[in-house]
């Protein structure tokens, strides 16, 4: 597996190439890697609802005091 699927996973949520198992399942394994990271992170804050991904990025980002930008680049090289 590559490194990071973060930038393909993103972009196969937008145009609804991945089914809801393989999203869910991706997202599971970086959720893990994250929480690893970053130890104040609950599974609640890694929460992903269809549509609501711009929400769980704000929660994040305040949460971590990063910038957007910042959390694309943690998250790509999870």
């Amino acid at each position: 597996m590559r490194a990071s699927l973060y930038p393909e996973i993103l972009h196969n949520l937008n145009s609804k190439q991945m089914n809801t198992t393989e999203v869910k399942g991706t997202w599971n394994e970086q959720k893990g890697k994250l929480k690893q990271k970053f130890a104040v992170l609950t599974d609640n804050d890694l929460m992903f609802d269809e549509g609501k991904k711009d929400e769980m990025f704000g929660k994040l980002q305040i949460k971590l005091g990063k910038t957007k930008e910042e959390l694309h680049k943690i998250i790509a090289g999870l």
